[in-house]
């Protein structure tokens, strides 16, 4: 195991921490959706996870490193306990956190994620290829111009990872989601395979989580499933489960407002997390 690194961390508003984790590929940038909102009443960190954004290592690296560095993270911080908020792989590395140092986390906020992701993803062709970089520059040209979203973008790759294909899905793809596609290393994309096809799965150690959970996942999610998800949801003693119809693995984006209040719901209907 390598030794811990110093995340780079966006760090926002003050109060009970809140602990903030991508997913792949991705950055703390990524996680504004949720920081922006919860730093009014919240502390948020949303480091960039090793190999990730601003979090430079030239180190070969297994997912379990990534546990080491935010252990070190709190500890910097000298966080105590935090709630955590995981998206895709941020939600695999917030159970593993839960399941490795539990008196530290008060619980969870899982978004698109299983502890044995499943995907449902058709192959990729060079056509998907290249449609998915033209729709990519021409939106980062010009953020969620309907022209491109309707002749680029529903012929792209996005087309497995939204549903909604309006202007503020997209807006966020050319502000947060092409900088990290950009920023992310060959070692994470590596790490990140290794376990998959190592064949994760943690299903069996979900009954040790006694931290009330959060789940929240999309209906026609390719990336992980919500049968995964859903699987994973009923293994968690305390686990409250919430579904979202005609949205995909981005679904934060293409719905943030809904997916805030139900949230910041419940949130505030277990204030002793946040105590």
């Amino acid at each position: 195991m390598s030794q811990a690194l110093n995340l780079k961390v966006l760090q926002q508003g003050q109060g009970f921490p809140i602990l903030c984790l991508h997913g792949h590929p991705g950055s703390g940038e990524c996680m504004g959706v949720f920081c922006e909102p919860l730093s009014r009443q919240f502390l948020t960190l949303a480091p960039d996870l090793r190999g990730y954004g601003g979090s430079h290592t030239q180190e070969e690296f297994t997912m379990m490193d990534h546990l080491a560095d935010l252990e070190r993270l709190l500890d910097q911080h000298h966080i105590s306990r935090c709630l955590v908020l995981g998206w895709s792989l941020g939600g695999i590395l917030a159970l593993e956190l839960a399941l490795r140092v539990p008196d530290r986390i008060s619980g969870l906020i899982l978004i698109a994620t299983s502890a044995s992701p499943r995907s449902k993803h058709p192959p990729v062709t060079w056509q998907d290829e290249l449609w998915t970089g033209v729709a990519s520059i021409l939106n980062w040209l010009q953020p969620g111009r309907p022209w491109h979203i309707e002749y680029f973008g529903k012929r792209s790759l996005y087309r497995y990872l939204i549903q909604r294909h309006h202007q503020t899905a997209y807006q966020y793809l050319a502000k947060a989601a092409l900088p990290a596609y950009l920023k992310t290393s060959g070692r994470a994309k590596r790490a990140l395979s290794q376990a998959l096809r190592s064949g994760y799965d943690r299903h069996g150690d979900l009954k040790e989580i006694k931290c009330p959970a959060l789940i929240l996942a999309a209906e026609q999610d390719y990336h992980i499933t919500l049968e995964s998800s859903l699987m994973t949801a009923r293994e968690l003693e305390k686990g409250t489960w919430q579904s979202y119809a005609n949205a995909g693995h981005l679904f934060p984006w293409e719905i943030p407002t809904q997916v805030l209040q139900d949230i910041e719901g419940w949130i505030q209907s277990n204030p002793h997390l946040t105590r």
